[in-house]
């Protein structure tokens, strides 16, 4: 039997905690424990059931947010929920797993749901709830900490991914972008079967590629091996892209 994540929610906004708890019921692998108002109401509690996942807003009476993440111990997953884009770069720093601006829509909230269960649960694939969920196959941007700041990246300017002893250079149409992250990372915030492994220092777009001449991808001026240990899965890729 597939395993629940048990949430809690912490937001002192009752209309916030009432739209999250209406979320997480219909989504069949998300099971709400319980929601309190600031994070001195559930840690007692915490302490007792271990959630799996905390919905966690920032700003709140007496303990704010990311000041309460570093006593969790041990420390579920976090998804951030708040009306606050500046808390972005500390909040990647507290290796939070999502920062939702609200108002939320349920689709942005199921994709960081999602993203989150298919990482303790690989071997699962959950269906969708309902028809008009966007899929990570058609989110249109993510979000890279490159440095000091948190870079907004259009999915669709990406020409491919380098990788360079610690960080990535991520080569778009318009800039290079350098992140400290590994290939692992990103391919978990990045769309399935779009940008593709093909070499243990390249990922590349598969509707960015101008061509492919003896295991050899050209994009834009640069030519990018192609090598056997990703061969065979990116020209399945590749074969079912086309078709």
């Amino acid at each position: 039997m597939k395993k629940k994540l048990s949430c809690y929610i912490i937001d002192d906004e009752h209309l916030a905690q009432k739209i999250l708890e209406k979320y997480v019921a219909k989504v069949s692998f998300l099971e709400h424990k319980g929601s309190f108002e600031s994070p001195l109401e559930a840690v007692d509690q915490m302490d007792i059931d271990k959630p799996d996942l905390l919905f966690l807003d920032i700003n709140m009476p007496d303990l704010d947010g990311l000041s309460f993440i570093p006593m969790l111990n041990p420390k579920p997953k976090i998804i951030l929920t708040t009306a606050y884009d500046q808390y972005a770069l500390k909040a990647f720093d507290l290796e939070v797993k999502d920062y939702l601006l609200k108002p939320i829509s349920f689709e942005r909230f199921y994709k960081g749901v999602l993203r989150i269960y298919q990482e303790l649960n690989p071997q699962h694939q959950p269906e969708l709830v309902e028809a008009n969920v966007v899929p990570k196959n058609e989110q249109e941007y993510v979000f890279i900490k490159a440095g000091t700041r948190i870079q907004k990246i259009d999915i669709r300017d990406i020409l491919f991914i380098e990788g360079m002893k610690d960080y990535l250079r991520i080569h778009t149409n318009k800039e290079k972008i350098m992140t400290l992250m590994s290939f692992a990372k990103i391919q978990e915030l990045l769309p399935d079967r779009k940008i593709v492994r093909v070499h243990k220092s390249f990922m590349v777009a598969i509707d960015k590629i101008d061509h492919i001449e003896k295991n050899r991808i050209r994009i834009a001026d640069q030519i990018i091996p192609i090598s056997s240990t990703y061969a065979d899965t990116f020209y399945k890729v590749l074969k079912d892209f086309k078709d």
